[in-house]
């Protein structure tokens, strides 16, 4: 069983510093709270291959993530999927569309998929993730804004 979250934001900032920043998983703890520490394999400009290992806490339990970035075409999009062994995995992106004024609308999107005993789980994530979209969303603007 799998399911689908996503939220669409408009940011204040050119689609290249929009992009760039978003492009850094390392960013991710400013914006989504559940990340505790993350990093990139190798350490050097993002791109297709480039892995983000994280440690999360979700429900108050700390897990293991590694993210492989599976496209990537700067100022388009941004594609990733979960090569992690959780209950519950992620895979989705950023679409990026330059805006006038120098904005940047940004889509975001991921589909959850539970795996064994996380089939059961899964429902309960996505609409915990559809909840918190728009607030996602939002807490991504802000962090994007406040890093130009």
């Amino acid at each position: 069983m799998s399911g689908q979250f996503e939220s669409t934001v408009e940011i204040d900032r050119p689609v290249g510093e929009v992009f760039a920043y978003l492009a850094d998983g390392r960013n991710d703890p400013q914006f989504s709270p559940r990340v505790q520490e993350i990093s990139r394999t190798p350490d050097a400009p993002t791109g297709v291959g480039t892995v983000f290992r994280s440690t999360v806490k979700d429900a108050g339990m700390k897990t293991g993530r590694e993210f492989r970035i599976t496209g990537f075409e700067p100022e388009k999009l941004i594609r990733w999927t979960e090569q992690s062994k959780n209950l519950v995995t992620a895979e989705g992106g950023y679409d990026f569309e330059a805006l006038p004024g120098g904005r940047t609308r940004v889509h975001i999107f991921n589909t959850l998929e539970g795996h064994g005993f996380g089939k059961l789980l899964v429902g309960l994530a996505v609409s915990a993730a559809r909840k918190d979209a728009p607030d996602f969303g939002r807490r991504i603007k802000a962090a994007a804004e406040a890093a130009a």
